[in-house]
């Protein structure tokens, strides 16, 4: 019998699915779930860029009408993200406490969220994409490439809705790994899919932007029902049933609580990229291009930062919700330290070779010279960064998704905006002035946060 238990025990610390991570190592744990976060993190981005590598041969107005598209699109996307959240916090505070039987209600409900949200969604992509880019000025065969792209984007989020809502479980109840898995196959499935679609290659019809469009659908209907049948066999850790399903507004309502705030903080985010495009334009079309370098620079550079920040979240409220407070707060000074340190390395490589760095992305003279000194100015964030981009994950799982969404639209209205306006007349810093501000609201931003979760609220966050 004894032989019996160590053997069953050997099994759950083996299988991720299984595993308790309220109990252990705390590096352990927490290397154990970042990984496969940062990979699949790796893995979904590739995707747009695919997709702009193919339908850039297809001419102007398909590139511009896919881009204008895809920027509704991330809105869209951020809304429906942020909506999660409370998903991914009940989930994770519920497992932690070892009520499976409440988080399996969660994941229930999440479902009548996705599809109320995704009925919504589908409604505006049919009747609204021409207007919704009409808005937008851009010329007639813009708006024709990108309402067609956009129609069937928004007109197809149920598959994405129940890719997020399968993956969200599996990793919020402590599966990482098979959501990467299946990430990776969807990714896998795009590129090899796409050119056909697009270029209407050996028997598939030549569809363009269209076909973009549909083979992110496609692929995302894939993984969704393979996703689903995962999470509904019980091969991972909840295993929810439809069966004598009864709708409980009570639980929709904490989640959609929960929720909202991060929706607003993703959207707010979006909103605030482009707001800042308009401090950099004055400045020329190189200062333009120079700061959407650093930008796509960015988003890989933070990569590992989400990853951790994601696997630290769901650890701390896995640990709230099994009364161990202290040990949600050291997961997260740790995972702090990991992207810190990893972050220092990197910027002395950024530092010291910061013009070869742009010289990967293009390799005019004055552009190399301008993007250069944009990414030097830039370091000072990348320090502070894996800080927010961790604690923002941590208060968002654990239910208190309030103070980053203040925190984001505090420091973006009160310190970046004014500075963009201020920094480059009076302290004649040209456009330089313009990426000074953002550091000044990252620096900002940063010292709120750690004033905040040094004081502890967040450890009392009921849901």
């Amino acid at each position: 019998m004894a032989e019996d238990n160590a053997l069953s025990t050997r099994e759950e610390k083996q299988s991720p699915a299984k595993r308790d991570w309220t109990k252990g190592s705390i590096a352990g744990n927490l290397w154990s779930l970042s990984w496969p976060m940062t990979i699949s993190s790796a893995v979904m981005m590739i995707g747009p860029t695919i997709d702009m590598v193919w339908i850039g041969k297809l001419g102007e107005a398909s590139i511009a009408g896919v881009g204008v598209s895809a920027i509704v699109v991330m809105l869209i996307n951020s809304l429906i993200m942020g909506l999660f959240t409370g998903l991914r916090a009940m989930v994770a505070r519920f497992v932690g406490a070892k009520d499976e039987k409440t988080a399996n209600v969660v994941a229930q409900q999440a479902f009548v969220v996705g599809v109320a949200f995704s009925i919504i969604v589908a409604g505006i992509g049919l009747f609204l994409a021409e207007p919704i880019l009409k808005l937008l000025g851009v010329d007639d065969a813009v708006v024709a490439e990108g309402a067609a792209y956009m129609r069937i984007q928004l007109i197809g989020i149920f598959t994405m809705s129940f890719v997020m809502i399968a993956q969200n479980i599996m990793q919020a109840s402590g599966d990482a790994q098979t959501p990467m898995r299946i990430s990776i196959g969807m990714r896998i499935a795009h590129i090899v899919l796409c050119p056909f679609l697009i270029f209407g290659w050996l028997f598939f019809p030549r569809l363009g932007v269209s076909g973009a469009a549909l083979t992110d659908v496609i692929v995302q209907a894939c993984a969704g029902a393979l996703a689903l049948w995962i999470v509904f066999s019980g091969r991972t850790r909840l295993r929810p049933t439809l069966r004598n399903f009864t709708f409980n507004g009570n639980i929709i309502w904490r989640m959609v609580k929960i929720g909202i705030p991060a929706s607003l903080s993703g959207i707010h985010f979006n909103i605030g990229n482009i707001v800042f495009i308009w401090f950099i334009a004055p400045f020329g079309t190189q200062a333009v291009a120079g700061h959407t370098l650093i930008s796509r620079l960015d988003s890989f550079v933070i990569m590992p930062a989400m990853g951790l920040g994601s696997a630290a979240g769901i650890l701390a409220a896995q640990n709230l919700g099994a009364g161990q407070p202290d040990r949600s707060a050291k997961t997260t000074w740790i995972a702090i330290g990991w992207f810190t340190a990893i972050m220092f390395v990197l910027s002395l490589v950024m530092w010291t070779w910061s013009e070869q760095v742009i010289r990967i992305f293009n390799t005019e003279p004055d552009l190399v010279d301008m993007a250069s000194k944009f990414l030097k100015i830039q370091i000072v964030t990348y320090m502070l960064n894996g800080l927010m981009i961790v604690m923002m994950n941590v208060m968002n799982n654990v239910g208190d998704t309030l103070i980053a969404m203040f925190i984001d639209i505090g420091t973006m209205w009160g310190i970046r905006v004014p500075l963009a306006i201020l920094l480059p007349r009076i302290a004649n810093l040209g456009v330089y002035g313009v990426r000074w501000a953002l550091v000044a609201d990252t620096v900002s931003s940063a010292i709120i946060f750690i004033i905040y979760f040094k004081s502890g609220r967040w450890k009392r966050k009921k849901i």
